[in-house]
């Protein structure tokens, strides 16, 4: 097998619908065994049981390629692991690691072994965002935009998810509205940020607003609160278009002149049979069209961006949470 598909959770079984759909064959790893029978009743795939370092360790042939699916504490480790027994590709599941910390660490490894290692940001991939991008470059460019990251707080306190994951919520999560936001719109070159409030299970914040300019000379604007109505969302203008992502799998469009919003028809299929986004993701990483996917050493450079914004500031004027 030249492929390795790690981890038997939710998102692996994502990619193993996909991994089938497109005819790949693949070897699947798993570590607990609930997960495992879980996941061999949905796809009808076995896994592997014992975790990847056990599998590593008595294998006599290790793949040049893998994709990392497995859980969000885990992901820096696998990769780690893939990265110093030969593995050359690897998709990594965003953000990267569990932490800002073991993402850097996963990049120093990568760098020291020669890996190729991906960013899977899926929402890159929704058709509402190629067909945006078509628009923009018609237009020649995003002008400004806004977006926004609110994360519904009722729910995800009641996540079954390690304390560490969720005290982490911004970069596993909100950092897909914050990715989509930058690959449209340009990284940024300056901005300022304020964050404040914060949640038991999130101390370092619930409450952001920021504003800048990115490498393509957008002016751009956050805001999310998470202790308040609100969802995902992303808003860019053009010349002649404002373009609306809200929810982010659909576009929606206002043209100049005109009140009206329309929805924009899509080529949509792959997103409404899988997970929107996984198809075209996994298709184009074993083509080795890595375009739209991160280096690691791309997701290294918006740690310092992601830090800002998820950083209080000013110190001496928080409010309690």
């Amino acid at each position: 097998m030249d492929l390795l598909l790690a981890g038997a959770g939710p998102m692996a079984v994502d990619y193993c619908k996909v991994l089938k759909a497109l005819g790949q064959d693949f070897l699947v790893v798993g570590n607990g065994e609930q997960s495992a029978t879980v996941f061999e009743q949905a796809v009808g795939v076995p896994v592997l049981r014992g975790g990847l370092a056990d599998w590593l360790e008595r294998t006599d042939r290790i793949p040049s390629r893998a994709i990392v699916a497995v859980t969000e504490d885990r992901l820096g480790m696998a990769a780690r692991l893939f990265a110093e027994a030969g593995v050359h590709s690897i998709l990594l599941e965003k953000p990267g690691g569990a932490s800002l910390s073991d993402i850097r660490k996963t990049a120093e490894i990568a760098a020291e072994t020669g890996t190729d290692i991906r960013i899977g940001y899926n929402r890159r991939f929704y058709a509402s965002v190629e067909k945006a991008k078509e628009i923009i470059n018609q237009d020649g460019g995003v002008i400004s935009f806004s977006f926004e990251f609110t994360e519904w707080s009722h729910l995800v306190a009641t996540l079954n998810k390690p304390g560490q994951v969720l005290a982490e919520w911004f970069l596993h999560n909100s950092s897909h509205v914050i990715d989509l936001a930058f690959h449209l719109g340009g990284v940024p070159t300056e901005f300022c940020s304020y964050c404040s409030g914060g949640t038991d299970w999130h101390p370092s914040g619930s409450v952001y607003t920021g504003s800048g300019i990115t490498e393509k000379g957008a002016l751009f604007s956050y805001h999310a609160n998470w202790t308040a109505p609100g969802r995902w969302g992303v808003e860019l203008t053009t010349a002649r278009h404002r373009l609306i992502f809200r929810p982010l799998e659909q576009l929606h469009i206002q043209r100049i002149g005109s009140v009206a919003i329309e929805q924009v028809e899509l080529d949509n299929q792959y997103d409404l049979l899988y997970k929107p986004g996984v198809y075209r993701q996994t298709e184009a990483y074993l083509n080795g069209d890595h375009r739209l996917l991160w280096n690691i050493s791309g997701q290294l450079s918006m740690l310092p961006i992601y830090e800002k914004i998820n950083t209080r500031f000013p110190a001496d004027k928080q409010r309690e949470p």
